[in-house]
């Protein structure tokens, strides 16, 4: 049964002197991805022997053109200050570069896929030439290009020897696409149990009025402040992962570009996380972090001999599961929403492409197995441990699914 908490309104103002984050994180979840400097070693104690891997897919065009065209509607003809002639300017400039691309992935994405393949092969190589890999997308366009990026590198890498798999489609729904195919979290979200919540929290956060003041001389008639700025902040959010500049970001001030940041945040954290107003939207994951489990069992009693076995899907596919897993900085409960943002980032859960890899090792001296968790290729430890004996992390990982 899953557990659902009676919520709580308990909301504070926002932190006064709260640190003001750079334009680069306040993108959030259309961060394009921060690539690491450099890559990780294993002790020589143990060596690499399957990856499970689950991503993202890359950096894209936004996703649909209705926030755009709210934007330009309320804008054009209207009598806009200099700045909102700049912020319009934006905007379209944006829509032209989309050009009815919606929601596709960009070449910037297909770098980033790129990069992230061709540092796992450089990493494992005895995992990638000469073996068996699978991959498996949502059927979602963005998915599959990123799985075809990510896989062209490993074939290229392989030069012939060994196989790459590739499968996509909504055969994979219950894995990649959960949060749609999920009837009892498909209804909880349709009701927003946690909209009282994210109202008193925007209505407190919002820039509202002051940014509108900035862009039009005269408001308006109908405009809601608080849903342009929320629209404003989506347009130019998701501009850098275009492969446009973050100048478009530079546009707002510090102070409002890290309020609309809070909101979208706060929303997402929410509907995609367990908190204490819902475990659920957590434990919709199950079924992938089963996945992860068995097919670590399989390769283990050698009932499976692929050594790299490659996911790609959403940032709804990601947030869930990491929650589940309670990974550091992934998972936190409070009553106390004005916390959120300082606990749990979009930033840093979720840039574009962003990944878990499940990197399993073995000792040749005492043939056991050990786990390393890498979030964007950046190791995170459970109490306190890098590598953790695959029997300890199974028996913890069982323990976090719902009964």
């Amino acid at each position: 049964m899953r557990k659902i908490f009676l919520l709580i309104p308990a909301l504070l103002p926002l932190l006064a002197g709260a640190q003001m984050l750079p334009a680069e994180l306040c993108q959030g979840s259309r961060r394009p991805y921060p690539e690491p400097d450099s890559i990780v070693a294993a002790p020589d104690s143990l060596v690499a022997v399957m990856i499970n891997h689950v991503g993202r897919h890359g950096a894209r065009y936004a996703t649909a053109p209705k926030r755009f065209a709210d934007i330009t509607d309320a804008m054009t003809n209207a009598d806009l200050t200099p700045f909102g002639e700049k912020v319009l300017s934006s905007v379209n400039n944006a829509v032209n570069v989309t050009d009815g691309r919606w929601g596709d992935l960009d070449s910037l994405g297909q770098a980033e896929q790129r990069g992230i393949a061709r540092r796992l092969c450089l990493a494992y190589p005895q995992l990638v030439i000469g073996q068996n890999i699978s991959a498996i997308s949502s059927y979602v366009g963005r998915c599959v290009a990123s799985m075809d990026a990510f896989t062209s590198t490993v074939r290229r890498f392989q030069s012939g020897l060994g196989s790459v798999r590739t499968q996509s489609g909504r055969q994979f729904n219950r894995l990649m696409r959960f949060f749609q195919t999920d009837s009892a979290y498909v209804r909880w979200a349709a009701e927003k149990p946690y909209k009282t919540v994210l109202d008193e929290f925007t209505s407190k956060t919002t820039p509202g009025a002051r940014l509108t003041d900035r862009v039009f001389r005269s408001l308006p008639e109908n405009l809601d402040p608080e849903k342009f700025d929320a629209d404003l902040y989506y347009c130019l959010s998701s501009q850098s992962a275009m492969g446009l500049p973050l100048t478009s970001m530079n546009l707002l001030t510090a102070d409002e570009m890290n309020r609309l940041w809070q909101i979208d945040n706060l929303r997402q954290y929410l509907s995609r996380t367990s908190s204490t107003v819902s475990t659920l939207p957590a434990d919709i994951a199950a079924p992938l972090l089963l996945d992860l489990i068995r097919s670590t069992d399989d390769f283990i009693a050698g009932r499976s001999t692929e050594t790299v076995r490659l996911r790609f899907g959403h940032a709804e596919t990601l947030m869930p599961l990491l929650s589940l897993m309670r990974l550091p900085d992934c998972y936190y409960l409070t009553h106390y929403f004005d916390t959120v943002s300082a606990h749990w980032q979009t930033w840093h859960v979720v840039p574009m492409a962003s990944n878990l890899q499940m990197i399993l090792f073995r000792s040749p001296a005492s043939g056991r197995h050990y786990v390393r968790l890498d979030l964007n290729e950046r190791p995170v430890a459970i109490d306190g441990l890098t590598y953790i004996p695959w029997e300890r992390l199974r028996a913890h990982l069982l323990s976090l699914l719902p009964a």
